[in-house]
């Protein structure tokens, strides 16, 4: 009997690895990243990204949304969960293994008491926001758990999403 193992596609190794010897050589080199968001009406919203169909955000019912969408929060899971992929299958691909299976699945635990601002409870910056996220993994390939694991974890680490949520930045606003 001959198992057969279906693989995710790879990504292009050389380039990572190229990508990989230019933040070397500049380890302080940037780029940015541009949204343009409009609100249709109500909660719901459309962000422009590049040339890709728009990513719709809107509010569940009970936050007097129409459901048409995620939820802001379930939008900024989505990126992080998006973001360790990303992270995992590169530092795969970097290690040289093959993945067959990558899945995350990501819990955030946020309320929202202060309204948005908008006359609710007074509450200090830290105690609006995510309180705890929680990321599973569910990961497979040739390699050991432990070895699979260790992928994981390095990944998280080096996540530029998972950081931004972990440490300060610098956040500035400002009326048009």
């Amino acid at each position: 009997m001959t198992t057969v193992t279906a693989y995710l596609q790879p990504i292009d190794r050389d380039g990572l690895l190229k990508f990989a010897a230019a933040g070397c050589a500049d380890p302080a080199r940037r780029g940015t990243n541009k949204v343009r968001t409009v609100m249709e009406g109500k909660y719901r919203s459309l962000s422009y990204v590049g040339e890709h169909a728009p990513v719709v955000v809107d509010e569940p019912l009970h936050l007097f949304g129409d459901n048409t969408a995620p939820a802001p929060g379930e939008v900024v899971l989505s990126a992080l969960g998006g973001c360790l992929a990303v992270g995992i299958t590169a530092v795969a691909t970097w290690k040289q293994v093959k993945l067959s299976k990558l899945e995350l699945f990501l819990e955030g635990d946020i309320g929202n008491p202060a309204a948005w601002g908008a006359g609710g409870a007074e509450l200090p910056p830290p105690q609006m926001g995510f309180q705890a996220i929680r990321v599973k993994v569910n990961i497979e390939g040739e390699a050991t758990r432990a070895q699979l694991d260790e992928i994981v974890q390095h990944a998280n680490m080096y996540s530029p999403v998972a950081n931004s949520m972990r440490n300060p930045i610098a956040f500035s606003i400002a009326t048009a």
